[in-house]
C-alpha cells in the first residue's frame, strides 16, 4: 500500500482567511463566533453564528466567473489555490491525469436557491438565472477546482452532512493508495448561513441560544452547552503519494495513515446513545493505520456543543480506546472557536491535527467552565497545551448516522 503525505494545507474560517491566521488564533484560544449579521435574526431563537469575515474572492476569479459561483464554491477555489501554492506543486509541470479532486459540501448552494426562489415568486420563471443549477449543485466545488487548475484525474464529491470533509479526505487517501492518482486536492466547503438554512437548524432546537455573549456560545463538553453555533468555511489539503512528494523534494507536514467510516443506523439526526457506531469507526481507522489505542496522543473531537453529541462522543472514545487510554490522552474541540462549519468541519479539523503534529501544540476547548459528569476526559480547557504529538485522530459524526475518522502521524522516512 502506497504511503500518503500532506504537503499543502489551507483554511478559511471565522478565525481567519488563511491557514496561518486560523491556526494562530486557535492556539491563542480566540473565538470566531459572534452576532449573526448576514441577515436580520429577528424571530429566530438563536442569533449567533461563526461567519467568515472580510473574504475577498476577487483575486481568485474574473468578474464574469464570480457571477457564476456561489459562496461555497468561492471558498473552495480560493482555498485550493492557497493549498496548491503552499505545497509548491507546479501544476504545469505535472501530468494532469494523475492529479484528482475530491471536495464535498454538506448542503451546497442554498444561498443561490433562496435568492432565485425569490426571483421566481416576484418576477416569474423568465427571470431565473440560467446559472442557477450549476451554481447550486454540490459537485460544482470539485468541478470548478478541476476546471480552474486543469486537473483531469479522479474527480468526485462527498455529501455526508457533518462527516463530509473527513470522508472526502479519507476517500482521496484510498484513491492514491490504490494507485489511481499521485496527488489529490481534498477537503470540504460550506456556506449556508441563510434565513432558510439557519432557520431549519433553529427549528430543530439544535442551535445555541447563548445570545447574551456570542463569543462563548459554542461550549463543547461544558455542562451549560445547549446547541451548536452554525458556521461557514473551507478546508483543503494536498495529499501526495510519498514517492511523488520525495521526487520533487516537497515539504511534508505529516503522514495520513488511517481512515474509518461506519453508520449508526439509529436516527436521522441523533447519534446512537451507546456510542457504538462512533467507537467502531475509531477502531476501524486505527486498524487501517496499523495503530493501537495507546499510540494516540490527541483526538480532535467532533465536539459540537450539543448536549447529546458531546456525551455520546465521550462515551465512544472510552469504548473504543479503553478507559485508561481515554483518560490519558488529550481531547479538544476547535468548534469552540470556529463554530460548526458542517460539511467543511471535518476538513478544517483534519488540518488542525496536521498542524498540531507539526507544531507540537494542542489547541484548547475554550468556554469550558462547568464540568459535566458525563464528559470526563481531558478536553484541554481554555488554554493550548504545548506537547509533542506523534499520532492525532479526527472524528466527524454526521446527520443520518454517518461516522468518519482520520488518523495522522509524524512523518518518518
Amino acid at each position: 500500500m502506497r504511503r500518503v503525505v500532506i504537503t499543502g494545507v489551507s483554511m478559511i474560517t471565522p478565525l481567519g482567511n488563511t491557514a496561518e491566521l486560523s491556526w494562530n488564533a486557535m492556539i491563542q484560544g480566540k473565538s470566531g463566533t459572534g452576532p449573526l449579521t448576514q441577515f436580520d435574526p429577528t424571530g429566530y431563537n438563536s442569533k449567533v453564528a461563526g461567519e467568515v469575515k472580510n473574504f475577498d474572492p476577487t483575486p481568485f476569479f474574473t468578474p464574469k466567473e464570480l457571477k457564476k459561483s456561489d459562496r461555497f464554491v468561492q471558498f473552495a477555489i480560493a482555498c485550493s489555490k492557497m493549498a496548491i501554492d503552499d505545497s509548491r506543486l507546479d501544476i504545469k509541470s505535472e501530468d494532469p491525469y494523475r492529479i484528482g479532486v475530491l471536495v464535498g459540501s454538506g448542503i451546497g448552494g442554498l444561498r443561490v436557491i433562496e435568492e432565485q426562489h425569490r426571483v421566481l415568486l416576484e418576477k416569474g420563471p423568465g427571470r431565473i438565472s440560467p446559472f442557477l443549477i450549476p451554481m447550486l449543485i454540490v459537485n460544482m466545488a470539485p468541478g470548478q477546482i478541476s476546471i480552474n487548475f486543469g486537473l483531469k484525474g479522479p474527480n468526485n464529491c462527498v455529501a455526508t452532512a457533518c462527516a463530509t470533509g473527513s470522508n472526502a479526505i479519507g476517500d482521496a487517501l484510498k484513491i492514491i493508495q490504490r494507485g489511481e492518482a499521485d496527488v489529490m486536492v481534498a477537503g470540504g466547503t460550506e456556506s449556508c448561513i441563510t434565513p432558510l438554512g439557519f432557520g431549519g437548524f433553529d427549528a430543530m432546537k439544535a442551535l445555541s441560544t447563548h445570545n447574551e455573549d456570542p463569543s462563548t456560545a459554542s461550549r463543547p463538553f461544558d455542562k451549560t452547552r445547549n446547541g451548536f453555533v452554525m458556521a461557514e468555511g473551507c478546508g483543503i489539503v494536498i495529499l501526495e503519494a510519498l514517492e511523488h512528494a520525495q521526487k520533487r523534494n516537497a515539504k511534508v507536514y505529516a503522514e495520513i495513515v488511517g481512515y474509518g467510516m461506519t453508520s449508526d443506523a439509529n436516527h436521522i439526526t441523533a447519534p446512537d446513545p451507546t456510542g457504538e457506531g462512533a467507537s467502531r469507526c475509531m477502531l476501524a481507522c486505527l486498524k487501517d493505520a496499523g495503530l493501537q489505542p495507546k499510540d494516540v496522543d490527541y483526538i480532535n473531537a467532533h465536539g459540537t456543543s450539543t448536549s447529546l453529541n458531546d456525551k455520546v462522543e465521550t462515551l465512544a472514545i472510552k469504548r473504543a480506546l479503553g478507559e485508561d487510554v481515554a483518560k490519558r490522552l488529550k481531547v479538544s474541540s476547535t468548534k469552540s472557536m470556529t463554530g460548526h462549519a458542517l460539511g467543511a468541519g471535518g476538513a478544517i479539523e483534519a488540518i488542525v491535527c496536521v498542524l498540531a503534529i507539526r507544531g507540537g501544540v494542542i489547541p484548547p476547548t475554550i468556554n469550558y467552565k462547568v464540568p459535566d459528569p458525563d464528559c470526563d476526559l481531558n478536553y484541554v480547557p481554555n488554554e493550548a497545551l504545548h506537547q509533542k504529538v506523534r499520532v492525532a485522530v479526527s472524528n466527524s459524526l454526521g446527520f443520518g448516522g454517518h461516522n468518519a475518522t482520520l488518523a495522522f502521524k509524524v512523518f518518518e522516512e
